[in-house]
């Protein structure tokens, strides 16, 4: 798969810069304005979601399916994500793109690589806090992407606020001509955010894994009812989520939406954040108070 559309699949495959290039260069000289939707794989209905949003508001959509290795702070983590391009690719497809850019981490890294886009501040807390050179990782591959697939937009998910966050401010900064969209977080039916990461849960982690969103509407309750303590905000978190004998806190933060630093009184718009071990699968989420 290198470009040419594979009759199981649908849609042409790129596995090198130079052919999605051509490909978006191609596009836009035929007047349609792209759409990339960054992932990396294991693609599930938050994903579509985003594919579908793209196909509606641009000509062409580019879905890319690459497991960056240089944002994993756990070798074994990365070892254990899911990859399955052909038949994501054929989701992809389906929900309405038209073209997959999937690299190896041979060709987005080849020997010798050694330039990195780095970012301080908001990449700095929570995630950032707790998994070095994450965010590094983050925005090195987006930059990557973006040279690749030369999108008008770029589509990610709010559950992941800081990346989007981070993606936005380096768009900006770097005088990027690509509009960065944040789209709503969707949900299981009993609140859990949809993740790649779920599929990795035995059945009785994936019933405790319902603390977060708990947790965070707990947080939101009473934030409604007009508690603007933080500490208490995550003192009522923290014991939801401490009622779950399989859940381990990494971090329970009240934070500004802009900055992403932690705040002692929680205004309305602030965004209550969360990572939380289940068993030894991590999980993130946040909610908007």
């Amino acid at each position: 798969m290198n470009g040419k559309q594979d009759k199981k699949i649908g849609i042409p495959v790129f596995r090198a810069p130079e052919g999605m290039r051509a490909y978006a260069l191609s596009q836009r000289a035929a007047k349609q304005a792209i759409g990339l939707v960054p992932t990396m794989g294991a693609l599930h209905e938050g994903h579509l979601s985003l594919i579908r949003r793209s196909a509606a508001e641009n000509g062409r959509t580019v879905v890319s399916i690459f497991v960056n290795p240089i944002q994993f702070d756990d070798p074994r983590d990365f070892a254990r994500y899911p990859q399955q391009l052909e038949s994501d690719a054929a989701a992809a497809g389906k929900a309405g793109a038209d073209a997959v850019y999937a690299p190896s981490p041979a060709v987005m890294y080849p020997e010798g690589f050694s330039t990195f886009v780095d970012m301080a501040g908001i990449s700095e807390t929570l995630c950032g806090s707790v998994r070095e050179a994450h965010f590094r990782g983050v925005c090195t591959v987006v930059t990557k992407l973006f040279h690749a697939a030369l999108p008008d937009r770029a589509y990610f998910g709010q559950k992941d606020a800081q990346q989007l966050a981070v993606v936005r401010k380096m768009a900006k900064e770097l005088d990027f001509p690509v509009e960065v969209k944040g789209c709503e977080t969707v949900r299981e039916p009993d609140g859990l955010a949809m993740s790649s990461r779920n599929a990795r849960l035995a059945d009785k982690e994936r019933i405790a894994a319902r603390c977060l969103y708990r947790a965070l509407c707990e947080a939101e309750t009473l934030s409604r009812a007009g508690e603007r303590d933080a500490a208490r905000l995550r003192e009522a978190m923290q014991a939801v989520i401490g009622a779950e004998p399989p859940a381990r806190i990494e971090y329970i933060e009240i934070v500004d939406p802009v900055t992403f630093e932690s705040l002692e009184t929680a205004f309305p718009g602030a965004l209550a954040a969360l990572a939380v071990y289940i068993g030894d699968v991590r999980l993130i989420d946040n909610l908007t108070l």
